[in-house]
């Protein structure tokens, strides 16, 4: 089988987590490294938790630690309220790790990969986009090298969609709006998978309880990170489980034909009382702006047959 090699930029992070036992087990996708970003918890920790999955699941890739700030500004507290004080929904972790993280810098080691393997990287980011700005800025070239990018973050208002941070803003792209203002107008294929679809699937207890039971050590090791989760969804108002975020960005990469897309630039507003929201308008609106893919509608029995598929099959091999 023809896989796509894929490199996963992510500040795991219990849905990053998640994703990324997926992508590792998916047979359409090879994973070849692991950039890690602020979000989830600051750079240390985020490096840690990705350090710490590559070695407990044996993923066998390279480590590169990201920017420990947004292009302009500091970094935001972690949301521990979200993911627990260690990203991870605060199961024990142990006090050292033994893998060590690549000798580039996030940024660099996405340079040296692309440019390595020209038109055969696909880039799944699901966290703030400061490391692949930085990329562009050292290496513009990079944009017409890489295959695909795709993106989790940013919200259109499709299904009443708007935000999760603020009325208009993700937690992904406010985290640093300029990185993907930036992002977004580079001229590489680009697809977002925003809340306009991630907010529409959700992950039942019954379902990760199934999980649990059917996927061996990484369905218990699901089920046991998204305690803290699933907790917290409850004190947002929803009822049964949580939304699937990330693990939509690696479905996508999967099987595309789960999604519906609208096509258009997209713009990000970087100040004031709109920060982070991201607006999507018919091609060429902002003159010679790439248009991007933007995911609107999503087969959601299909996405969540296809993780389940996904990660039970380990237990089949």
């Amino acid at each position: 089988m023809h896989t796509q090699k894929v490199i996963f930029d992510t500040d795991p992070g219990i849905d990053d987590a998640m994703a990324l036992l997926f992508l590792a087990r998916a047979p359409e996708l090879e994973l070849v490294g692991i950039t890690t970003a602020i979000g989830n918890g600051y750079i240390e920790a985020t490096t840690r938790n990705a350090l710490y999955l590559n070695e407990r699941f044996k993923l066998g890739v390279p480590v590169a630690q990201g920017a420990s700030r947004p292009l302009e500004g500091e970094a935001s507290a972690p949301p521990t309220w979200v993911h627990g004080e260690n990203a991870l929904g605060d199961i024990p972790m142990p006090d050292a790790i033994a893998g060590q993280v690549h000798e580039l810098p996030a940024h660099q080691f996405l340079i040296q990969m692309i440019r390595q393997y020209p038109h055969q990287i696909t880039l799944i980011a699901v966290a703030r986009l400061t490391n692949l700005a930085l990329a562009l800025r050292e290496a513009p070239d990079i944009a017409h090298l890489l295959k695909e990018l795709i993106v989790m973050g940013g919200a259109f208002g499709t299904h009443g969609h708007t935000g999760n941070v603020t009325p208009l803003a993700e937690a992904n792209i406010i985290g640093d709006p300029l990185a993907a203002e930036e992002v977004f107008g580079a001229a590489w294929p680009v697809t977002v998978v925003g809340l306009d679809v991630t907010q529409q699937t959700m992950m039942s207890n019954a379902y990760l309880q199934r999980l649990a039971e059917e996927a061996g050590e990484t369905g218990q090791f699901i089920w046991d990170i998204s305690r803290a989760y699933e907790n917290f969804h409850r004190t947002m108002g929803v009822a049964d489980g949580f939304y699937v975020h990330d693990s939509s960005a690696v479905a996508y990469a999967i099987d595309p034909t789960l999604f519906s897309t609208s096509s258009g630039p997209v713009r990000v507003v970087t100040d004031g009382f709109a920060v982070g929201h991201t607006i999507q308008s018919r091609p060429g609106a902002w003159g010679e702006r790439p248009s991007l893919q933007v995911c609107r509608s999503v087969d959601s029995p299909r996405l969540l047959e296809l993780y389940r598929c996904v990660l039970c099959s380990l237990t089949k091999e």
